[in-house]
């Protein structure tokens, strides 16, 4: 006698969404710039802003609209990004409504422009359309994968967004550097959404190169050296970068091209040759064009000695004053409305607003943005990690690297670590273009981080598997 049992295939596990985790992180990151807003009110006016509840509720509509579209479109996307990035977007709005309230700042724009308008609806409406473009990209690239179709053509796109703002007629000369234009009344800075443009090249680029960017041909003091026909495209890189910098005066948009494509060439081919090369061709670019360029002069001279020429040179004292907001903060800061970082002027509320930060909340509130930003970037390379095809594992890690880079440059360059690149830093300087870009770059390590965590399907049913026959003996 024998018995004859039947055995189903089990499908795949449901993974955890994390989307109620990320909704519950997006209350406290909508709260927390409510209350920062009520502190500037009452610390500078003596009563609650008259504003709060409509900034409150217009931010507490748009973090919910992008999380319902996160919910729907990317369900599996990292439950981290959309909370960090809403959480330092809502406290940039706040300190550019604090730099709005300086008498300092009001004067000068009146002298200087005839007219004082107030920078932070503006910077709502800006971050509205932020929201907007990040739901576009979520609803129209439903695989990144697609993007790598577009290789040759992103080179040729991210090449004309950088040679745009030195078309005469088009670009503008703002304060030396040559990195806006000027489209139906509106600024733009073509540089923010480059980043992300090249960042395209770079990663299909090297996924086909990559084998033979690896192999080295001879050793040297413990680095294994590529071939001398290899170096081409980091020559090409690093010759494109001089170019921004010689005839836009962008040190930092230089440096953030260059040393994104150094750091996704060192992932694709893990030859520790690269990073060195790299590093030698940026510092002797830089020494060599800061030896004729005259803007790149005065902020390596304001770098050096900011208090040597502080009456003579607009950079030493915007330098100058920095470095004091950071030193009067101390470790726990003067407190939210209650710090003279206005002093610093123009670009107070742009290139220097990290000062206020430094100021107002001291280091302990430079600390926590920086571990948030340090978060942004942690995620983004988890991201890649967790990507499983190549192409999605160096996007992520360039988009990573850049916004890294772009963190470092901007917070050491007001610190006085490093010369003033004039780059903004992420989510909290006044700015349409920044913010753009920036929620952008999210959305897209949103869609590669849902694509990295989905669950693989489930294998289709088998008629062999799905009953057979044991026979046990009676």
């Amino acid at each position: 006698m024998s018995v004859v049992t039947n055995t189903t295939t089990i499908g795949a596990i449901e993974l955890p969404s994390r989307r109620n985790t990320e909704l519950m992180l997006l209350v406290f990151a909508v709260v927390i710039p409510i209350f920062a807003y009520a502190n500037v009110g009452l610390a500078i006016h003596g009563e609650l802003p008259p504003g709060m509840l409509a900034y409150g509720g217009g931010l507490a509509v748009l973090a919910g609209l992008a999380h319902f579209v996160v919910r729907r479109y990317a369900k599996y996307a990292d439950p981290l990004l959309l909370p960090i990035a809403t959480l330092l977007n809502g406290l940039g709005c706040v300190l550019i409504w604090r730099l709005d309230q300086s008498e300092r700042l009001q004067n000068l724009a009146k002298r200087s422009f005839g007219a004082f308008s107030e920078s932070a609806p503006r910077q709502m409406m800006y971050t509205a359309v932020a929201i907007a473009l990040f739901a576009a990209v979520l609803l129209l690239m439903k695989d990144h994968r697609t993007l790598q179709r577009f290789t040759y053509i992103s080179m040729a796109a991210s090449l004309v967004l950088l040679i745009l703002p030195v078309i005469p007629g088009l670009g503008a000369d703002v304060f030396g550097a040559k990195i806006w234009i000027s489209v139906a009344g509106f600024s733009i800075q073509p540089g923010e959404f480059a980043k992300i443009v090249i960042a395209v090249f770079f990663a299909g680029y090297l996924m086909v190169k990559r084998d033979a960017l690896a192999l080295a041909s001879r050793r040297f003091m413990g680095l294994y050296l590529p071939r001398g026909r290899d170096l081409g495209p980091i020559l090409m890189i690093w010759a494109m970068s001089l170019l921004i910098l010689v005839f836009e005066n962008d040190l930092g948009t230089s440096l953030l091209f260059f040393g994104m494509f150094v750091i996704m060439l060192y992932v694709a081919t893990e030859r520790t040759s690269w990073i060195v090369i790299g590093l030698l061709m940026s510092v002797g670019g830089a020494v060599v064009v800061g030896t004729f360029a005259s803007h790149v002069q005065a902020r390596v001279n304001a770098w050096l000695d900011p208090f040597g020429c502080y009456n003579t040179s607009g950079a030493c004292m915007q330098v100058g004053q920095s470095i004091m907001s950071f030193g009067s903060g101390g470790v726990l800061g003067t407190g939210w409305g209650q710090g003279n970082s206005d002093l610093i002027g123009f670009a107070a509320n742009s290139d220097f607003i990290f000062s206020t930060v430094g100021e107002e909340l001291g280091l302990s509130g430079v600390m926590a943005f920086l571990l948030l930003y340090g978060l942004i970037i942690e995620r983004g390379v988890r991201t890649a990690l967790a990507a499983r095809d190549p192409f999605g594992k160096l996007f992520a890690i360039g988009l990573s690297g850049a916004f890294s880079l772009q963190i470092f440059v901007v917070a050491g360059g007001v610190m006085g670590l490093i010369p003033l690149t004039g780059m903004t830093m992420p989510f909290l300087a006044s700015g349409g273009s920044s913010v753009l870009a920036n929620w952008a770059l999210i959305g897209i390590l949103i869609r590669i981080s849902d694509t990295a965590r989905r669950p693989a399907p489930a294998p289709a049913p088998s008629p062999d598997s799905e009953m057979t026959q044991v026979v046990r003996p009676s």
